[in-house]
């Protein structure tokens, strides 16, 4: 029977996400939008003045110092944010954003190789956070304001606004979605991803062509590059974890340890010539999609990328993960006699969707940034990444909501 009482129930619950998710992604579109405005700059800076490189060591201890001084309380990052959404302790400090944000410019305009994800999604999270008292939030809802803050993020800093409502779901536990949180999530993609574009963001373009028909040659090279591209996304994240690990256990004065990932990143990348590897990469990237390149060019980018994040470098993972996939999709495809830009585009979201544990979120991206034709394919090489990447990603805070197989029982269960 129709209840009125239970309509204006869902109307007010509509009203509150509807205000809460947007005035969180307006403040995190508007962020994200000076983010990437901030790493065109450094990263143009540092192409046009090589010599910045020679200071990367330098850079490596001013932004260790900043976090070590101010940050102490933020430093982990990502998994604060999700720390905070399983079991809510205190409100994330504002400055995690511009910590954070200018931690990441600096590592960029002399030369780490580190993503930008993590900056918008940080920025996200603490963004929305500072809700919490204005509107005297309980911990539920501060839940999914969180979840909220880490969709506007993401959604805004690739373009991409139902893989980012789908990440912040997805990305807590392996295996479980927070349908709870559908709403705040969905709107906070949409919102933040329009405001970014409003402020003038212009994302890259990757473009895969024609699509070859389903077939069982077809479906079995997925197949196998998803496994492949499953097993890379795996080590990826236990190489830098451990990395990492060692770094704290070695040199106990943290802002020493990004001096010494900066003097090895810079010496190497002046002695091998070997600019492509750092910063984000994206003319590589793109390259991946149109032309065959050197099959050793997604390990040199791993190796920057872990030496740059295990030292104590800000920013993200996910594009050099990115990076890694493309490229390395790019020198499987003539091994598996498919397309190019096909298995490029495959290994761009599979790596990623291994190393993170978002084969849903990875899914839709490639959907939102190839093509809704790539769907089938896509799904097939993110679902096998996912299956062979093990249960520890890159986010040390996920839990395990749901075995990957029948009959595993990995540790940190949620």
């Amino acid at each position: 029977m129709f209840k009125i009482s239970s309509l204006l129930s869902q109307l007010v619950y509509l009203a509150k996400w509807v205000l809460l998710a947007s005035v969180a992604a307006l403040a995190t579109g508007s962020a994200t939008a000076a983010f990437l405005f901030a790493l065109d700059w450094a990263t143009h800076t540092r192409e046009t003045h090589r010599w910045l490189l020679l200071l990367l060591p330098l850079a490596g201890f001013v932004v260790g110092w900043l976090y070590l001084r101010l940050g102490s309380r933020v430093e982990a990052g990502n998994n604060l944010l999700i720390d905070e959404i399983h079991d809510p302790q205190k409100v994330v400090p504002l400055r995690m954003a511009p910590l954070v944000l200018g931690g990441t410019v600096i590592s960029h305009l002399f030369g780490a190789s580190v993503g930008r994800e993590g900056t918008a999604v940080q920025m996200g999270g603490a963004l929305a956070d500072q809700l919490t008292h204005l509107f005297r939030l309980q911990h539920e809802d501060r839940r999914l304001l969180l979840m909220a803050g880490i969709s506007a993020g993401f959604a805004a800093v690739f373009g991409t606004p139902l893989a980012g409502a789908v990440f912040g779901l997805e990305v807590l536990a392996i295996g479980r979605l927070r349908y709870d949180a559908l709403l705040p999530c969905v709107v906070a993609g949409i919102v933040a991803d329009r405001v970014a574009l409003w402020w003038g963001v212009l994302h890259t373009h990757y473009a895969i062509g024609s699509i070859p028909a389903i077939g069982i040659y077809s479906l079995g090279a997925v197949l196998v590059a998803g496994l492949l591209f499953g097993l890379v996304g795996m080590a990826f994240a236990r190489a830098s974890h451990a990395l990492s690990g060692w770094m704290k256990r070695r040199i106990a004065y943290a802002p020493l340890r990004p001096v010494l990932g900066g003097i090895v990143v810079a010496a190497a990348v002046l002695a091998l010539g070997a600019d492509r590897y750092i910063g984000l990469g994206i003319p590589t990237i793109v390259q991946a999609f149109q032309q065959p390149l050197a099959p050793w060019d997604f390990a040199g980018k791993f190796a920057f990328t872990v030496l740059s994040l295990g030292t104590g470098f800000k920013g993200g993972e996910v594009t050099p993960l990115f990076y890694i996939g493309a490229t390395l999709g790019n020198a499987l495809a003539p091994l598996l006699h498919q397309p190019l830009p096909l298995l490029a585009g495959l290994g761009f979201v599979a790596v990623f969707a291994g190393a993170s544990n978002t084969p849903l979120a990875s899914t839709l991206m490639a959907m939102e940034l190839f093509g809704a034709d790539v769907g089938i394919y896509a799904l097939l090489a993110c679902t096998m990444a996912y299956l062979f990447s093990g249960h520890h990603g890159i986010y040390r805070a996920q839990r395990v909501g749901q075995h990957k197989r029948a009959g595993e029982y990995p540790e940190h269960e949620a």
